[in-house]
């Protein structure tokens, strides 16, 4: 049942993904809050396929740290729903997304519509220097910023490489960090298999702002694995 189950969600994945997609060019003379809306309409509809077609529950812990103006959310990555599950839940996600995923057909054009951050990582302290000054133009527009401190998805288990991407943010935009916590990857993950449970998103305390590199680096990674890690023992 499960490969089934697989089956027919990647089958439904990718039809709604590019019929969304396809329909969306009309949109994008348009100003950029048409974009957002239907990204959110996108991901909402993504966790209609999940729950009846993969038998996936999404639940949403810690709603009382969820931002709702301008905030930087650090978020765990293990899956591609680490990225789609945010237009559903904030009100105006903004990505910390790479050069390249810009090439993606449609993808790319949909993504500097909604007003992505994007980032060469190539770039060294150049690229470094342009995603700060861009975060800090997305900040004036009260939306929440997401950024994975890791750079790429990793595996489940498997404690996350935090880059400093993260720390200049922190430090530039003076501002609290809420961590994000989740369990995708047992899920959904890298491979053809969607495994049926329930999803976490857990949004925890924020960080404040001020603390030294070291010590906001520290706090920061031991927050969102060790409750990463908790979520993962449940959905195993």
């Amino acid at each position: 049942m499960i490969y089934l189950r697989s089956f027919l969600f990647q089958l439904y994945f990718w039809v709604w993904s590019v019929f969304t997609a396809t329909w969306m060019v009309a949109l994008l003379p348009l100003p950029r809050r048409f974009a957002v809306a239907a990204l959110t309409f996108w991901s909402k509809g993504l966790f209609f396929g999940l729950r009846w077609v993969a038998d996936v529950k999404v639940e949403v812990r810690g709603r009382e740290y969820l931002p709702t103006g301008p905030a930087l959310v650090a978020a765990k990555h293990q899956s591609m729903f680490d990225v789609f599950s945010q237009f559903g839940l904030l009100p105006d996600a903004c990505f910390v997304m790479k050069k390249e995923l810009l090439n993606v057909p449609l993808f790319g054009w949909h993504g500097l519509k909604a007003g992505m951050v994007v980032v060469d990582r190539a770039g060294h302290s150049a690229a470094l220097k342009k995603l700060v000054r861009d975060t800090l133009e997305k900040m004036k527009e009260v939306r929440q910023v997401v950024i994975f401190p890791e750079g790429t998805r990793g595996a489940v288990g498997v404690p996350g490489d935090y880059k400093p991407g993260i720390a200049a943010l922190y430090r530039e935009l003076d501002l609290p960090v809420t961590p994000l916590a989740l369990n995708c990857g047992v899920h959904w993950g890298k491979s053809f298999l969607v495994k049926p449970g329930t999803i976490v998103f857990e949004y925890l305390p924020p960080i404040p702002a001020g603390l030294k590199r070291g010590e906001f680096m520290r706090e920061l990674q031991t927050r969102i694995d060790t409750a990463t890690k908790a979520l993962e023992d449940e959905g195993i």
